[in-house]
Parts: structure tokens; sequence; C-alpha cells
């Protein structure tokens, strides 16, 4: 895609500024008056890496809040609005590593999906091996630009979504959400908390993602089932009882799954 990237490597020292910019006071080399300029962070991209995001403290982190969500940047009091297309990717360390700072639940609400990248089969490593010593990558064509990937997200949002999918993502979700409304058993004995609102957006929102790769009309309720453990994962955290079981959050997606009824 021919749009701007940048990469922040996240560490325990890195502040708010070295993020989202800073304001400089600066001399007018014409008029001799001093004034204040904004210089922009690396967060203005269209693409950011946030590369080992749970490397740095929780202050530093939430920097990234406001411009996931409004797509803008707040500094002095001013708004900075962000080019269309915002995208940020972020990696993490395992928490069992040195060095670590769990990432706030509101900042996990932000991401989309969670995935887990395993060590690859070995037929992938030998390929990897093969073309990084050979430096064999080939040449990288462009396959589309920033605007058009905008026209592309509002194509998006004309797909149509029934009404059975989006009550089976609200119903799936609700069931997460301990001592509340539609919880299930098994959420109020193994969760600390359960996903809020966004959990239900983006569960629409991806299954109607998928659907359109595949070249259909509208999304079905087995979308949002195949979307879901990446778009919950993260959004529901076990309880001490959940973690002396020996779950995981997936398995717990997997019992909702299996337990909510799909219509």
């Amino acid at each position: 895609m021919s749009c701007s990237f940048k990469r922040i490597q996240f560490t325990p020292d890195l502040m708010p500024s070295d993020i989202t910019g800073t304001d400089v006071l600066q001399d007018d080399p014409i008029t001799g008056e001093r004034k204040f300029k904004f210089l922009r962070g690396p967060v203005f991209a269209n693409i950011i890496l946030a590369d080992e995001i749970n490397r740095t403290p929780p202050k530093t982190q939430a920097s990234l809040l406001e411009a996931m969500q409004e797509k803008q940047v707040s500094v002095g009091g001013i708004i900075h609005k962000l080019e269309p297309p915002f995208f940020v990717l972020a990696t993490q360390n395992p928490l069992e590593q040195e060095g670590t700072y769990p990432l706030p639940e509101a900042q996990q609400d932000r991401f989309l999906f969670k995935i887990f990248v395993d060590y690859p089969e070995s037929e992938e490593e030998i390929r990897i091996v093969r073309r990084v010593t050979q430096q064999a990558f080939g040449e990288i064509q462009e396959v589309c630009s920033g605007p058009e990937l905008v026209a592309m997200q509002k194509v998006l949002l004309d797909v149509p979504v029934a009404d059975a999918v989006i009550d089976y993502a609200n119903r799936l979700v609700r069931a997460t959400r301990a001592k509340r409304e539609g919880a299930v058993d098994f959420a109020t004995n193994w969760l600390a908390w359960g996903a809020g609102p966004r959990a239900t957006i983006n569960l629409v929102m991806a299954a109607r993602c998928y659907c359109a790769l595949q070249g259909r009309a509208a999304p079905a309720v087995d979308d949002v089932i195949r979307v879901a453990k990446p778009v919950l994962r993260h959004r529901i955290a076990l309880n001490y009882v959940g973690k002396a079981e020996g779950l995981t959050t997936d398995a717990v997606v997997d019992k909702l799954i299996g337990t909510v009824a799909k219509y």
C-alpha cells in the first residue's frame, strides 16, 4: 500500500510526547518573535507498528487511546487530526518475561483482533531462512493507495447485516458478563470481567468484512463464530478460579459458542 508507515519501539523510558509529538519554542528568523511550533510524533502516519507495546508503562501506552478511538491527537489544548486511513498494529512480549507491563483493559479494547503468532512450521521456517539468507524477496509491488483503502472501508459499511446476526453477536457478548442479564453460569464462575459494547460492534464489523472477502452479499451467524476468538480473547479476563482450573480465554469462547443458541 502506498501509505506512510512508522515503527515505534516501546521501551520503559518512552514518554507520551515521544509518540504524539510536542510543542517546541522557536524563534522566527524574520520577525524575531518567539512562538510554539508543534512537532509531530511518529503517530502521524497511516500505519503504525507499536513494537513490544507492553514494555512501556501504562501512562505511555495510554497515549495511543485518543489516536485509536477519535483519530486525533490533543496537545496543548489543540486538536490535530490524523490522516485516514489510520491503523495500529502492536506486538507484545509474554508477560512472563522481565520488563513487561500488562496492557490496560481500555487499551486492549481498542484493538479489533488479538492474534497469536506461534513458531512457524518446519517447511515455513526453511523458506524463511532461504529468503533471508539469500535476500530472495523479489520486488514489492503496490496493490492499493490510501484513498482506495478508505473507499473500500466505506463500501463495507453498505454491506447489510441481518437482525438475527446482530442479535447473536449481542447475546454472545452479554453471556460473558458475570451476574448480569444474559450471562451464563460458567462466566460467573470463571471470568473476572466480560466484554463491553465494542466487542459486539467489532464482532459484527469483522463478520461483515469476512463475508465480503468471500464474495458473499451479507454475513451469517457462522461468520460471527469464525471471528469470535480473535475479537473476544483479549476482552475477557479469567478470575482466580478459571486460572486455577488451567483454562484459557479461548477455551471460554469455545464454550460460549457451544452454549449460546444461534437463533
